[in-house]
């Protein structure tokens, strides 16, 4: 049947997409001359990953396009519409910070993520694809400029007021031209002109000093010091100060590594680097990867490629100068990015390998003990709630050993009380309904993490759908440790020095940081708020009564459950405190972190 669908193809350029014997698509790819590049798949010998995908196709489609940038168009599309599991292989979803000088009349520096929803672009600066570094520059700006802190203006001067960090604009009118000075130094250093802000902290130092201000001016010259240790990169001449991204490569043992320099105000401000398996050929995987960075970054003036890059194809689609120098600064530069490619491949490469084949057979593993013909994807389930409000659930996805970020899912749960079991029904109902509304992908195994109590409630909405799908839960011990796999009829124990109890661990341990992330965030977005209304026992009297008298939640969590007990029942005093006392400790745990 290939064969012949083979001999139909066109020598013209178009997407192909691979299918599996399912009928799933696994990849979807482009081509200048489909008819070569499919023969190619089918009629030549492969090694790593693109053997496994090969290996794996039973059918293929394909679409023919008028050009090549149509073609990469289509290619980026489909893959973003039907997820295929090879091309996510290949993905680096990482969204790169930013740090963003906001266009108020009184500006605030943030760090920043989605572009997407920023107007103004241009008092966007980066990228750091080092997030502690965009914060270190942000807290070391708002410590020398007292810009505005606060999102919405107090009433009263804040504590960034009293230490020098605020010119207090809430309550007084600053000077229009101040702040635009303000504004002049801090664009000049994001651009990295590094010496007004050095030569300001220098004066600042010496005037400290002369007063006999020693700390304040020891802080000032560790600040100093990190501006020159951190913050001053290579200088880089080429003649002018346009931003430049420069991308290098290295591939070896189906992998490709790719490095990119970052060239802001004739500087090298940041790098990045990834390493991917290699399905395509390199040029093409290359210029694919190139096409999807820049959905996640802005576009600089102008990017300097290697020569297997199709230049000509990602300038027409990303309408942006892209150049491939064969001699010159230029030229040094890529070649440099490609050689920081092979370092940190060679460097890698005996890990990546190694994890590969651990992966691999920890996967097997699991699907021999399972007794199972095929295991891909898999899907794991937990639960988290407080005291029975905020109930939770949170979906990871493994495929081939791997997780697959993208896939994850976030489930607001509407029972409102502690039921592990109505949780896990609702979740495995809302997750799988979807599935065959949607004809989304369908797993090869379902992993609940508790006992046969969850198992069996994931079972009766499984067997109402008529999906017959392999579920197994995770025992723990009294050391709340996992040592078993539970099946509805039989208990595996699991050797815990072996690869597949290290697999089981580590997918435990990602559902459950994703889960109990998410239900943080649910936590501290108005749980203050409505704890009053979520506590059983509570209703709109007491609840005024507990306002009235103790005038806010902060001065109630102070109460002991003595003094409560002239409004409320002991056990609902009792329980009104320790809800209070949870969140005061997500609240502080929260603090300080940035606004992205």
């Amino acid at each position: 049947m290939i064969q012949e669908k083979l001999n139909l193809v066109p020598h013209l350029p178009g997407c192909y997409l691979m299918k599996n014997e399912i009928g799933t698509i696994i990849y979807v790819g482009k081509a200048k001359d489909l008819k070569n590049r499919l023969n190619s798949y089918f009629h030549s010998s492969h090694t790593g990953k693109t053997a496994k995908l090969v290996s794996e196709i039973r059918d293929f489609e394909y679409i023919v396009v008028s050009s090549e940038t149509e073609s990469l168009i289509l290619e980026l599309n489909l893959i973003k519409k039907h997820d295929p599991k090879y091309n996510i292989l290949l993905r680096d979803d990482k969204t790169y910070p930013y740090i963003e000088l906001t266009n108020d009349k009184v500006p605030r520096l943030l760090v920043v993520r989605n572009l997407h929803k920023k107007k103004n672009k241009s008092r966007l600066f980066g990228p750091y694809p080092n997030v502690t570094a965009a914060r270190g520059v942000v807290n070391l700006l708002n410590r020398i400029y007292p810009l505005r802190k606060c999102k919405t203006y107090n009433k009263r001067p804040c504590l960034y007021y009293h230490i020098g960090q605020c010119l207090g604009y809430c309550m007084h009118k600053v000077p229009e031209d101040e702040i635009k000075k303000m504004e002049h130094d801090i664009i000049k250093f994001l651009k990295g002109e590094h010496e007004l802000v050095t030569e300001k902290i220098k004066k600042e130092i010496a005037e400290y000093s002369a007063s006999m201000q020693y700390e304040k001016a020891l802080e000032l010259k560790e600040l100093l010091d990190y501006i020159n240790i951190t913050l001053v990169k290579q200088k880089v001449e080429l003649g002018d100060a346009l931003d430049r991204d420069i991308f290098g490569y290295y591939s070896d043992n189906n992998y490709l590594s790719i490095f990119i320099f970052f060239i802001r105000g004739s500087k090298i401000a940041q790098h990045h680097h990834t390493i991917i398996p290699l399905i395509d050929d390199a040029g093409e995987e290359l210029t694919r990867y190139i096409a999807k960075f820049y959905e996640n970054s802005l576009l600089p003036k102008e990017v300097l490629v290697p020569e297997i890059v199709n230049d000509t194809l990602l300038e027409d689609y990303l309408k942006v100068k892209f150049k491939k120098p064969e001699k010159g600064v230029k030229r040094k530069l890529i070649n440099m990015a490609s050689g920081n490619a092979k370092r940190e491949l060679e460097e890698k490469i005996t890990l990546l390998l190694r994890n590969e084949e651990k992966i691999t057979k920890a996967n097997d593993d699991l699907r021999k003990i399972l007794k199972m013909d095929k295991l891909e994807r898999i899907e794991i389930f937990d639960n988290a709630h407080l005291f029975g409000t905020y109930n939770v659930s949170g979906m990871v996805v493994y495929i081939d050993g791997k997780p697959a970020k993208n896939e994850y899912r976030k489930y607001k749960i509407s029972i409102d009380k502690n039921d592990d079991y109505g949780t896990m029904r609702e979740v495995i109902y809302r997750r799988y309904f979807r599935v065959l509304k949607d004809n989304l992908p369908r797993p090869d195994l379902i992993i609940v993490d508790g006992g046969i109590g969850q198992i069996h409630a994931a079972k009766e909405v499984l067997d109402a759908f008529n999906m017959n799908i392999k579920l197994v839960g995770l025992k723990k011990d009294d050391k709340h440790q996992t040592n078993a796999l539970l099946t509805e009829n039989e208990e595996i124990a699991i050797e815990k020095r072996s690869e597949l109890f290290h697999y089981l661990e580590r997918m435990q341990d990602e559902v459950h940081n994703f889960t109990i992330n998410y239900h943080k965030q649910i936590r501290s977005k108005g749980a203050y708020a409505s704890i009053l209304d979520s506590i059983p026992g509570i209703g709109e009297k007491r609840k005024k009564e507990l306002l009235k008298k103790y005038k806010s939640l902060a001065n109630i969590s102070k109460q002991s459950a003595l003094e409560l007990e002239s409004i409320l029942p002991k056990n609902v005093a009792t329980e009104l405190l320790e809800n209070l006392k949870q969140l005061n400790k997500e609240r502080e745990s929260n603090d300080g972190k940035e606004n992205e």
